[in-house]
Order: structure tokens, then C-alpha cells, then sequence
């Protein structure tokens, strides 16, 4: 099954996959409190500590029930 079919991939909101955001990203830390903040905020998303781009949350994209096929940073549906 692939991403676009709708199935969520089994990890937490809070870990964004591999693929999306490799471990030696230079601003991991400040991506991923952002991030939590915005997932128990209930945020649609947050700034990007250093780009300031609107970023989706894991938890919106989650709502939308399929993948965009977009490369979103935080895509629940990335297996």
C-alpha cells in the first residue's frame, strides 16, 4: 500500500519519518519543538525556526486522511 492510498504509517505524530527529515539535520531540536508545539496546540502548523515558512503538523496532515504527494516535512503517510 502506498502513501496515497490513505493508510497511515504506524508511528507517533511527533516523529517525522527518515526520509522527510534526516537525523543530521542541522536545526533537528528546533524543527521538532516547533513542531510538538503545534501537535498539543492543535495547530494547523508552525513557523520554520530559520526559513519562517509555514510548516504543516503532522496532526493536520494526519486530518486530511491522504497524502498530498507534496514531500511534506511531518507526512504521517510516508512508509
Amino acid at each position: 500500500m502506498t502513501a496515497a492510498d490513505g493508510e497511515r504509517e504506524q508511528r507517533p505524530l511527533d516523529q517525522p519519518h527518515v526520509s522527510r527529515m534526516p537525523a543530521d539535520v542541522t536545526y533537528r531540536a528546533e524543527i521538532l519543538t516547533a513542531h510538538n508545539g503545534a501537535l498539543a496546540a492543535g495547530s494547523a502548523g508552525y513557523l520554520d525556526p530559520r526559513t519562517g515558512l509555514f510548516v504543516l503538523s503532522a496532526g493536520f496532515l494526519a486530518a486530511r486522511g491522504t497524502c498530498c504527494g507534496r514531500g511534506c516535512r511531518h507526512c504521517p503517510y510516508v512508509k
